[in-house]
């Protein structure tokens, strides 16, 4: 607990109302905060002479109080250590929660092992050189950082450095003044959805394999969503025409069949934008992560007036930093500003120093190669696990792979990871409901999610649930 009560201690709310007296009241009061709960076992108190000048009463009346819980039990009281919360202070719900059927209900967890797609390794996060970016960035960081920041676009120091990372590494035109930071994909695309829906478009395109979550947000906006089909090439952007007036791609790696958008049909969605003035909206979601072929850059080089790029710290670092950042064409950039409104802020600004700073010292660059070959391991283990047993695709990048199943059988491979303790899912999950798309029996592995230590069981619950 913060011990900032003033000068002396912790700060603390106490109800006297509940005994008679003063030295009755508190005591009663302090009793029934211990035996809630509300004052966990541990927590020091604040000195006598301190609560004593916050509540207006004697300091004697608070001595009093505090010896006769210790006399309880309630609290104690050690030279140099203050008063505390004793231990054997448990708060009613606990207790209440053991008293069912005869005995202890059993904790709750989820399955022992985890390849569901979506995640990096959390246990790979830099601590150490974030710690000294933040440091360095604290220490520089200007006085009005500290403030409401007027600029809805974020801080400028990260848009800056995201501007000639973005330029540099995946091939994107922009300038600081057009990037709109944002607390991750789903934020933007949110953000987005609105400015759509006031340009009047009612129906925008996704691809027929593609996450729930991203069509449930565009239909909650009021957006009615057609599925392209999807193949070895990626979308099939040639499906696209003027009844729609956006479409939500992952061209550098197909989520999840893990496709490259070809050059022919990345041209056919900028031909179709340009001719009917649709929005491309691109989800650059893991285009650092890339082992077997050249880097296959933003789709937004193309055409920077007719593509939002859209790009997270989720899977090079962590999605918990919650940190993303849209390159808006110039003509969409007010109504993005007006949709993100003055209450709809985005990460911390002293996160978003520490990214900036993060990025342009080069830390970003060395965590991304680092992990960059981390996954690759596991990615050269996976097909060596069984590849002999099952078809893999998609794993010339990104932190997943598809590993293809005999027509018929993803159900039951489904049930033999959940025998085996395993979270894996499979393709059926992330298809469109609308989409005529030939069948097809995989499972969507993401073998970015476990840590290193969880690696190689994760790996022989796989195995022993395939086929």
């Amino acid at each position: 607990m913060t011990e900032s009560w003033a000068t002396f201690g912790a700060d603390l709310h106490l109800d006297l109302s509940a005994g008679r007296g003063l030295r009755a009241g508190l005591a009663e009061a302090l009793r029934e905060a211990a035996r809630s709960g509300r004052l966990a076992a541990g927590t020091r108190l604040p000195s006598s002479r301190s609560l004593a000048a916050d509540l207006g009463i004697a300091r004697n009346t608070v001595a009093e109080a505090y010896a006769e819980l210790v006399a309880e039990g309630w609290l104690t009281a050690r030279q140099g250590s203050g008063t505390r919360v004793a231990e054997r202070a448990r708060p009613r719900r606990a207790a209440a929660a053991v008293r069912v059927s005869g005995g202890p209900r059993p904790p709750r967890r989820g399955p022992a092992y985890s390849l569901l797609p979506g995640s990096p390794d959390l246990s790979g996060f830099p601590r150490a050189a974030w710690l000294s970016a933040a440091r360095r960035a604290l220490t520089d960081a200007p006085n009005e950082a500290f403030g409401y920041g007027p600029d809805g676009r974020g801080r400028p120091e990260l848009r800056e450095a995201l501007t000639g990372y973005l330029a540099r590494a995946r091939g994107v035109y922009a300038d600081p003044e057009r990037i709109v930071l944002c607390a991750g994909f789903a934020h933007g695309l949110t953000l987005l959805a609105r400015v759509l829906r006031a340009r009047r478009v009612r129906e925008m395109a996704v691809e027929g394999y593609g996450l729930d979550i991203h069509r449930n947000l565009l239909t909650g906006a009021g957006l009615r969503t057609r599925p392209l089909g999807v193949d070895g090439d990626g979308a099939r952007t040639g499906e696209l025409t003027g009844g729609v007036g956006a479409v939500l791609l992952t061209p550098a790696h197909q989520f999840p069949t893990g496709a490259a958008l070809t050059p022919a049909r990345r041209a056919a969605a900028v031909d179709w934008a340009r001719t009917t003035g649709g929005l491309i909206l691109e989800d650059d979601y893991d285009g650092e992560f890339r082992y077997d072929r050249q880097p296959v850059g933003a789709l937004q080089g193309l055409d920077p007036d007719r593509v939002v790029y859209l790009g997270t710290a989720s899977k090079s670092l962590a999605p918990g930093l919650r940190m993303g950042w849209m390159v808006v064409p110039p003509g969409l950039l007010d109504g993005v500003l007006a949709a993100k409104g003055v209450s709809d802020r985005t990460s911390s600004a002293l996160d978003q120093l520490t990214l900036a700073e993060f990025i342009t010292s080069g830390a970003y660059d060395r965590h991304v190669r680092g992990m960059r070959l981390r996954y690759r391991r596991r990615r050269d283990e996976l097909v060596a696990a069984v590849g002999d047993r099952v078809g893999i695709s998609g794993i010339a990048a990104g932190l997943h792979a598809v590993l293809d199943l005999p027509g018929g059988t993803e159900r039951s491979v489904l049930q033999s990871a959940a025998w085996q303790d395993l979270a894996v899912q499979g393709l059926a999950w992330f298809r469109h409901p609308e989409a005529a798309l030939p069948p097809r029996d995989a499972l969507v592995v993401g073998y970015g999610t476990p840590s290193d230590s969880a690696w190689t069981p994760t790996l022989a619950a796989l195995a022993a649930a395939l086929p």
